[in-house]
């Protein structure tokens, strides 16, 4: 049987308040946007050492669901304004956990019943913080560069 197909489902504003680097930047009005890309900068290398598709969600104030992605890139939602990014993270979970192996990022205890029921499993920002930082060393290890 071959293995699943991976991903990592990310509440990306959950995240990034829980990592005191990148709620610093959010807090900043002008620079919020910084929080966001660095956060998917380290997604990127994440997704790239260990094969596993990352997802990112943010909530949203259009008046739909948009996403974004280049080809082979981290996955970005925004939900729309009469959504959460928790009940686009629910639904994906849903309807993917029983295709694929799903495991979601967030802070938010509100969503761990949610996504559990759907086969998915949770991780804290702060495992996912290790897994990163574990991540950023063997590239540094590969490429002889100091993180």
């Amino acid at each position: 049987m071959p293995d699943l197909l991976k991903f990592l489902i990310l509440d990306g504003h959950s995240v990034i308040y829980a990592w005191e680097e990148l709620r610093k930047l959010h807090l900043r009005a002008a620079k919020r946007y910084l929080a966001r890309e660095e956060l998917l900068k380290r997604m990127r290398t994440l997704q790239d050492m260990r094969g596993e598709r990352v997802v990112v969600v943010f909530d949203g104030i259009g008046t739909k669901i948009s996403e974004s992605r280049e080809k082979d890139d981290v996955q970005v939602f925004y939900a729309d304004a009469g959504h959460t990014a928790d009940a686009l993270i629910e639904q994906l979970a849903a309807k993917y956990a029983g295709t694929y192996a799903i495991r979601v990022c967030t802070a938010d205890r509100m969503i761990w019943d949610g996504i559990s029921a759907s086969g998915a499993n949770w991780i804290s920002p702060d495992l996912l913080r290790h897994e990163v930082e574990q991540a950023e060393s063997e590239v540094a290890r590969k490429t002889g560069k100091k993180r």
